[in-house]
């Protein structure tokens, strides 16, 4: 068993796992320190919720919660987005590092959307803390998310689609 260990990890991180720990470290330090210093559950889709209250005049968007702490929650979010954009550029191969086509980000990120909703919650909010925190529903979410994504993708696989 200890010949397939190195054969596996070789084969699922071929570039190693190292900027992967250090990421996993620093997303847990992350929603650590969010929760502790606000009580708050770092989960990425209610933090875009409440910055939609910036501009939409709906209940949904503006209950107090959010509005109380929505400009902290912005700047955490464009810093999600900074930090990959910004390690893209130094470490990637140029801005565009996927060979996934651009509209099928665009389907994904609407489906992904429409889960979140339906869900109640992102795989940042359930996956790190909900799983961290032993929620039942976040576990049963997860499993759901991974039993999925692996089925979509053995689909598409066995229908030959490519990215």
């Amino acid at each position: 068993m200890s010949g397939l260990t190195p054969l596996l990890v070789e084969g699922l991180f071929p570039n190693g796992i190292a900027h992967y720990a250090l990421g996993g470290l620093l997303i847990g330090l992350g929603t650590a320190v969010i929760y502790l210093g606000t009580g708050i559950i770092a989960g990425a889709s209610t933090f875009l919720e409440s910055t939609l209250s910036y501009v939409s005049d709906l209940p949904r968007f503006n209950k107090a919660k959010y509005v109380a702490s929505r400009d902290w929650r912005v700047v955490f979010t464009l810093s999600i987005v900074a930090g990959a954009a910004l390690y893209t550029v130094l470490f990637g191969d140029g801005w565009w590092v996927s060979d996934v086509q651009p509209w099928r980000f665009a389907v994904g990120g609407v489906l992904v959307g429409v889960g979140t909703r339906i869900g109640k919650g992102c795989t940042s909010g359930h996956g790190v803390c909900g799983v961290g925190s032993r929620s039942r529903t976040s576990l049963v979410n997860v499993a759901t998310f991974m039993l999925v994504a692996i089925g979509v993708a053995q689909l598409l696989s066995a229908l030959g689609v490519s990215p």
